[in-house]
């Protein structure tokens, strides 16, 4: 299934994609798409014949692919091509770091750049929806507690995340620097989350390329490997690393400019595109 949500930002109401592509309405069936209905409905759904919803109007704005986030747990340096393009050695264990879920935004919605800012960079991402609760999950168990995937662009301000001390997140956080969806695909259909293509343009021009078999901590162990240091529960986001390609890693570097355009996606996942933009 590919669950989403479309609407006015803050009024989204919860769909379904069809067979073509035609966004139906799930609002008479469920509340939302949050970790209540993704840990207790999914079956329901499932079983829902779906042409006999209401299409919605195409031409909707896609809201964020899920509801009421508790975390948005992120996974630093996970992808080898990346870490050396950083020059950051291999991690020998998943590096945590976390954005505010009032990073969140839809993945058609502007793009921020925060007042200030002189190096806001992009990251295509793999993000991993947490569908059922729990801690200390075993690896030959993580995957009963994935509902399924999205595509994330994890935004990040290098100047606020390196070098303006402490730790990464007051440079991942800012509004508007989470854009997650267009779906939520849930994970009976994607065969092999670890092989999947990732990519981004900017202004038409790819600057990432990649595939999540570079990923040093598969799925598999991230979701583990969190469990052992804080409860997940359904409707947490785990944003899962990206592949080289990011502005930081250019010789020289290059960053995000307002009126440029990210187009990004992932396969079976879908696309985002934003508009860059300065804050207000």
């Amino acid at each position: 299934m590919k669950l989403l949500r479309f609407g006015k930002k803050g009024y989204e109401k919860p769909g379904i994609l069809d067979r073509d592509n035609n966004i139906r309405d799930l609002s008479g069936i469920v509340r939302d798409i949050d970790g209540e209905v993704l840990e207790n409905e999914l079956t329901r759904i499932r079983d829902i014949d779906i042409s006999s919803l209401p299409i919605v109007d195409g031409s909707v704005r896609l809201g964020p692919c899920v509801a009421k986030t508790g975390k948005f747990i992120c996974i630093g340096l996970n992808y080898s091509d990346h870490a050396a393009e950083t020059n950051a050695p291999i991690p020998s264990e998943p590096v945590i770091f976390n954005k505010w879920t009032s990073a969140i935004s839809g993945p058609f919605d502007d793009v921020e750049i925060p007042r200030g800012s002189k190096k806001t960079d992009w990251e295509v991402e793999l993000g991993v929806i947490i569908g059922r609760s729990g801690r200390y999950i075993e690896k030959d168990q993580a995957m009963d507690h994935v509902a399924g995937y999205c595509v994330i662009n994890d935004i990040s301000e290098r100047e606020y995340q390196i070098e303006r001390g402490g730790t990464w997140d007051k440079g991942k956080g800012c509004d508007t620097f989470g854009p997650i969806g267009p779906w939520l695909v849930t994970k009976d259909e994607i065969e092999d989350p670890q092989n999947l293509d990732l990519w981004l343009d900017i202004d038409g021009k790819r600057y990432q390329n990649g595939n999540t078999q570079k990923m040093i901590f598969d799925v598999v162990t991230i979701v583990s490997y969190v469990s052992q240091f804080m409860s997940l529960q359904a409707g947490d986001i785990i944003s899962t690393g990206t592949p080289p390609g990011v502005g930081l890693g250019l010789k020289p570097p290059v960053y995000l400019k307002p009126g440029q355009t990210m187009h990004l996606g992932i396969t079976g996942l879908g696309e985002q595109k934003q508009k860059v933009v300065s804050a207000g």
